[in-house]
């Protein structure tokens, strides 16, 4: 047990958002307002948060997309 004369200097807390490694990277978009409220109303359907959502939608799209591609292949 340290003595009186002895300091004890408290660990000084890091000010910000903690670092997170490996995560994935922030993609800021601005939406129409229509559509917006369409992304909404499907998380709210799929009982998910907006990011998820949009992330879910984008995967979807990105699916389809590859699809017709690949059909229009001969």
């Amino acid at each position: 047990m340290p003595d009186a004369s002895t300091k004890v200097k408290p660990k000084s807390k890091k000010i910000g958002r903690p670092v997170t490694i490996g995560a994935e990277k922030f993609v800021g978009v601005k939406l129409p307002t229509a559509l917006l409220k369409a992304i909404d109303a499907w998380a709210k359907a799929n009982a998910t948060w907006r990011s998820v959502a949009v992330r879910e939608l984008l995967e979807a799209g990105l699916v389809v997309l590859a699809r017709r591609k690949a059909k229009a292949k001969p």
